[in-house]
């Protein structure tokens, strides 16, 4: 065997031993103040809510169990839906009756309106329904992307060996206090 093969296998070895040691297995740590259980996380966990949450909005939220977010969402999906609706029936009302008026029939709902009036009355609604689509759109891209970065978040360890917080010490040279800040990782 060549060295090459030598450090190919013997990376190939230890890129299995490491891809096995990472199993669903539970640690407890026994600390001399606390016993803590270290749970491995679940990398699948944002994807199932990101999915969830495209498949019905809501979902992803109700399997991160946020479930006050759920109304959140329907508010803003329906809200936005709601007008993308109404913008729809008036635009349609506007282009038929300008329609109407082109084939020469007199129309009594907006007979007091001009030409003019009825096309911009048209594009107005036309625009607003358009508007109406994208705050929709991104209403149920923003529920998904929620979801799962709600997911990765369940997953980060929060403990109080993690901590940030003020400090005052004696200073060296004039043996004032001084004011800092430290951050404390506790093995």
């Amino acid at each position: 065997m060549n060295k090459l093969s030598v450090i190919f296998l013997f990376v190939l070895l230890f890129a299995g031993h490491n891809a096995s040691a990472q199993g669903g297995e539970m640690t407890i740590v026994q600390d001399s103040t606390q016993t803590k259980i270290n749970e491995d996380i679940d990398p699948l966990s944002p994807a199932k809510a990101a999915f969830y949450s495209a498949l019905f909005p809501g979902m992803g939220q109700a399997y991160n169990k946020k479930y006050w977010k759920m109304p959140l969402v329907y508010a803003a999906i329906g809200t936005s839906t709601y007008f993308y609706i109404w913008n729809q029936k008036n635009y349609n009302e506007y282009r038929d009756a300008y329609k109407r008026r082109l084939a020469g029939y007199s129309d009594d709902k907006f007979s007091f309106l001009s030409d003019d009036r009825l096309l911009t009355g048209q594009r107005f609604y036309q625009k607003n329904r358009d508007l109406s689509a994208l705050v929709t759109a991104a209403f149920y891209i923003l529920n998904i992307v929620d979801a799962n970065v709600d997911a990765h978040l369940q997953q980060f360890n929060v403990s109080d060996n993690l901590s940030f917080e003020p400090a005052v010490f004696p200073g060296d040279i004039h043996n004032q206090q001084n004011i800092g800040f430290t951050l404390n990782y506790r093995f």
